[in-house]
């Protein structure tokens, strides 16, 4: 009987779905949009958000365009609702009162995505889609309300309670080693014999995180290398016919590469807990790691002596300029210049060395002549370090790299 019950649930259900969209045919997406906002019934629900993912899914750029405006404009806040609700809130606090000013402080624009995110497969073609939106805003600014509202939601969708750390090994699926291929952004794997050599020996290890929405794609992904001491050259660690260790003989772990996979989540941080997380992993299965080490590139440094006012002498030592850049080169906010040093200093690491000739890349001598740091993760200290760059603005810093720095400043 169940499973005669099953089949015609079924039968229904495809029945229903055909039904809805015969007589939506012809309708505008707006239109799709705005009855999916109005359906109570899931099979409803899900055919409507499918067609219009579908119908997204085939747009060109100038409807992209318009549908990302009806959604900014088209449902927008009641600006007056608000201010009713909340000045009702604050003469008569109650549950009530609450959540009828919280309804009217949230755009529709949000229940939509909500939605729209209800069908297999939704939650990456919402990521696709902030990823053209982003693409949208510097020339039309107007469309940034819609933005935020996509990356609050994005921001709980994909918090460190949902993500799964894997390990990514040259026995996982060809399609994840395909994509580590496509998504490395800091030293391009230029062939499978290259990616062989930085996921298949003992002592290399790459780690990423995933979302049960999207079980193929990594989000963000950390590649590291187990070494005897601090290396100082990137090409001698990927380098062709290296000797390799046992991972039991390495005393060292280097986070050599890490790259954000999707655009479209911008601005949700995963490095931070990547880092730890793989470090503390790595340090309870490998109890003869004492170090963990990036082995950072120091993108904005060529651009900073390109502008700086500040005087750097002629003949001076390109390691130190380097560490008088990571130390003293500053935003308005008073946080690092370099992105890079940003992302490091901001989870609690420590500029821990500078080397010249660490990367002989034409992308390396281009960033910064080559030059590269060791931001040194001392679980110990994490905490500590994080609290005073968060609150001071503080670059814990060795001090062997606070006196490179300081020859600059006597030189100048």
């Amino acid at each position: 009987m169940s499973f005669i019950a099953g089949l015609f649930a079924s039968v229904f259900e495809r029945s229903h779905r055909k039904a809805i969209k015969d007589e939506v045919e012809g309708h505008t997406t707006a239109d799709l949009c705005l009855k999916l906002l109005g359906s109570q019934g899931e099979v409803s629900g899900s055919t409507l958000a499918r067609l219009i993912l579908d119908r997204y899914g085939a747009m060109d750029a100038a409807e992209k365009l318009a549908f990302f405006e009806f959604m900014t404009h088209g449902l927008e806040i009641d600006a007056q609702a608000v201010t009713e609700t909340l000045k009702t809130y604050k003469d008569a606090p109650s549950k009530q009162s609450y959540r009828a000013f919280a309804s009217a402080c949230e755009p529709r624009r949000q229940e939509l995505t909500r939605r729209l995110n209800q069908v297999p497969g939704g939650t990456g073609q919402l990521v696709a889609m902030r990823k053209d939106l982003l693409g949208l805003l510097r020339d039309h600014p107007l469309l940034e309300p819609l933005d935020v509202d996509l990356q609050h939601l994005f921001a709980s969708w994909f918090n460190r309670g949902f993500l799964v750390l894997r390990p990514i090994n040259w026995s996982s699926p060809a399609q994840i080693l395909e994509k580590i291929i496509a998504y490395e952004a800091v030293h391009a794997i230029d062939s499978w014999d290259d990616l062989r050599r930085r996921v298949q020996p003992a002592d290399r290890r790459c780690f990423g995180f995933f979302h049960p929405a999207m079980q193929d794609e990594p989000l963000i992904f950390v590649e590291v290398a187990l070494t005897k001491g601090t290396p100082n050259s990137v090409q001698n660690l990927l380098a062709n016919g290296r000797n390799a260790i046992s991972a039991d003989d390495a005393d060292t772990a280097v986070f050599y590469s890490i790259s954000n996979c999707q655009a479209g989540l911008a601005g949700i941080s995963f490095g931070n807990s990547l880092i730890k997380q793989v470090a503390a992993d790595l340090s309870r299965d490998l109890p003869g790691l004492k170090t963990f080490v990036t082995l950072s590139p120091i993108p904005g440094l060529n651009k900073w002596l390109a502008a700086t006012d500040t005087v750097i002498p002629q003949d001076a030592d390109q390691t130190a300029v380097a560490a008088h850049y990571l130390l003293e080169a500053k935003r308005p906010d008073g946080t690092p210049l370099d992105p890079v040093a940003r992302f490091h200093l901001g989870n609690g690491a420590m500029v821990h060395a500078v080397h010249a000739g660490a990367d002989v890349s034409p992308n390396g001598m281009k960033q910064s002549n080559g030059a590269m740091v060791n931001y040194l993760y001392d679980l110990s200290q994490i905490s500590k370090n994080h609290e005073q760059f968060v609150s001071e603005k503080t670059v814990v810093a060795s001090a062997d790299v606070r006196a490179l720095s300081a020859t600059i400043m006597s030189e100048a």
